[in-house]
């Protein structure tokens, strides 16, 4: 579920909040006094596994170790960024 930042129009407090997409308009009906808020700033996105932030599980680094063992002349070894 994303996180949605809010400001209450009454008094300027900014709070972040978890919802379904779904969600958002029935919220923002209910609470006529909280608007989003955008901070300039965009949403991180990313592969955390290219960015260094988790490894890849065993099963996954498995799979690739059949895929490169069953595929003569395979190069996903080389080109993979995982290490076997």
């Amino acid at each position: 579920m994303p996180n949605y930042l809010f400001r209450d129009t009454s008094n300027g407090e900014i709070f972040e909040k978890m919802m379904k997409i779904a969600e958002l308009d029935s919220y923002k009906e209910q609470n006529p006094t909280h608007e989003r808020y955008y901070d300039g700033h965009a949403p991180a996105m990313g592969d955390s596994v290219r960015l260094g932030l988790r490894k890849p599980d065993n099963g996954f680094k498995e799979v690739l170790q059949k895929i490169h063992s069953r595929s003569p002349g395979s190069v996903i070894k080389d080109n993979s960024s995982t290490q076997i």
